[in-house]
């Protein structure tokens, strides 16, 4: 008796494969040529002439032609059903197997590479101790490695009392300023800002896969040009007049969740990224090349990092990470001056007070966490009332000083009074709205909040919703340029310019 390779049943109408020397049943084995024009077995080439009759003994009458309205007619069907679901298994049985061979040559591949890099491991450390006895014997002190990368370090007790006189020296000149400064000229009134439209939009920005740009900086000195950082690892800067990618800077293993400048009178401009990949990293313009170069990579944070911000001084770095701690750096030296002790919660966000004395931090638990950056002590600590937990994932001081806007629910914003250390408004955008962002302009007049739907501004004070900018979708980040006479916000792979109608 013969059995069908396929179903595993005696055969009706038996056929051998000259090609594999199996047996099929002729109806099967005609439905499997069809889709897939090859042997089951040795997946050859198979064609109906490849195929050959066998006798069988006894023989079996073929059944009666079914009608379409007759139990035989329910047999065929059933029958038919049968058919494909054997012939569903046998691929699947077939793609189990491919499946396991592949997956036992990957985890063979794995092992093997874990044991290489292991041993360049052993090599290296057994390298670095044979140099340390030779110098030592020699006496030489040890070389400091070319490139800087700022390592991991523990918490430091606080920052010297030359970067807290800076800092202080800086809060003076600032803080003065700002008293006496009013709205500079130009800056549009609440019935301008009304009238925004979108007036330029730059697209194809960064890989299409994955896409997405998370975050945008605009340049104050060369106002034409921007920073951008994506879902595809790599930060770009572009020039909108000569409608140019400047620089494609790559590096970054995971997305990048915020970029800025660092820009000074006198000193070169400094483009940084920070990642989901725990690392920060700064390129400088190389005047020989033209080109940007990597200057330092931030290696100090176990998590994520979720903060980015260049103080007023210039010459310093703050980042925040999901490793529940903080940490500032010396944009001068690129070394680390100060790492916060571990917090109870993780930091989700960072902003910086304008006077420099001030860091806020957001919480996975709605609370905002303000510390004095010159002490690493906590000054306050803001939480909505009735607030169901949510993450606070950006916040913004205002220009004055006096306030913080910041989510106090994923669809809504306040903004806090520093002075009393109270929720002075809360501004619902409705339920379906998401926040991503919110910034106050430097006017401190107006601020804005996008999301999903769009973005949104409104007047300080007032709190009246001056503008609803939602023809490009979800806007992840956007910026206020120069007096905030336009508005520039990314939309997915596209950066788009919102300002007064011409």
């Amino acid at each position: 008796m013969f059995f069908c390779a396929i179903s595993g049943e005696p055969p009706l109408e038996p056929v051998v494969s000259v090609k594999s020397k199996k047996v099929y049943d002729r109806r099967l084995i005609l439905k499997y040529i069809a889709q897939n024009g090859t042997d089951p077995v040795t997946g050859d080439k198979l064609e109906e002439a490849d195929l050959v009759a066998i006798e069988a003994s006894p023989q079996n009458a073929p059944p009666r032609p079914p009608t379409h309205s007759s139990i035989p007619a329910l047999l065929h069907t059933l029958q038919n059903e049968w058919d494909a679901l054997v012939l569903e298994m046998y691929a699947l049985r077939q793609q189990y197997n491919s499946t396991r061979q592949e997956l036992s040559y990957a985890l063979y591949s794995q092992d093997a590479a874990t044991r290489v890099v292991a041993r360049l491991l052993r090599e290296r450390d057994a390298a670095r101790d044979a140099l340390a006895n030779v110098q030592a014997s020699m006496g030489i002190a040890p070389s400091q490695p070319a490139d800087v990368d700022m390592a991991e370090r523990a918490p430091d007790d606080g920052l010297s009392a030359a970067i807290i006189a800076s800092i202080d020296e800086t809060h003076q000149s600032l803080s003065a300023a700002r008293k006496k400064r009013k709205p500079p000229q130009g800056c549009p009134t609440p019935a301008e800002i009304s009238t925004f439209t979108a007036r330029h939009t730059i697209p194809s920005l960064h890989s299409a896969s994955p896409a997405g740009i998370t975050s945008l900086a605009v340049s104050r000195l060369a106002p034409s040009q921007f920073l951008t950082g994506g879902n595809d690892k790599i930060v770009q800067l572009y020039d909108r007049d000569s409608d140019k990618v400047l620089a494609s800077l790559k590096g970054h293993t995971k997305k990048v969740n915020h970029v800025t400048l660092r820009e000074q009178e006198g000193s070169p401009t400094l483009l940084i990224s920070a990642s989901a990949d725990k690392t920060c990293k700064i390129w400088s313009l190389d005047s020989a090349s033209g080109e940007y170069i990597p200057k330092s990579t931030i290696r100090s944070h176990k998590g994520e990092l979720s903060g980015l911000v260049v103080h007023p001084t210039s010459t310093l770095l703050a980042l925040s990470s999901l490793d529940k701690t903080y940490s500032i750096h010396d944009l001068s030296t690129f070394t680390q001056v100060f790492r916060s002790v571990p917090a109870e919660e993780s930091f989700t966000s960072l902003s910086i007070h304008p006077d420099g004395t001030l860091l806020a931090l957001g919480t996975p638990t709605s609370t905002v966490q303000i510390y004095d950056i010159r002490t690493g002590a906590m000054a306050a600590s803001l939480t909505p009332p009735d607030a169901v937990p949510f993450t606070v994932q950006t916040l913004s001081f205002s220009e004055n000083g006096y306030h913080l806007l910041s989510p106090n629910s994923l669809s809504s914003a306040a903004i806090w009074d520093l002075r009393k250390q109270k929720m002075a408004q809360s501004v619902s955008l409705g339920d379906d709205f998401k926040i991503n962002k919110v910034l106050y302009d430097t006017s401190a007049q107006f601020f804005g909040v996008a999301g999903n739907l769009g973005m949104r501004l409104y007047a300080h004070k007032t709190w009246e919703e001056l503008v609803n900018l939602e023809e490009g979708g979800e806007v992840s980040d956007f910026v206020f340029a120069e007096q905030g006479k336009e508005i520039w916000g990314a939309t997915g792979r596209e950066v788009r310019i919102w300002g007064l109608p011409v």
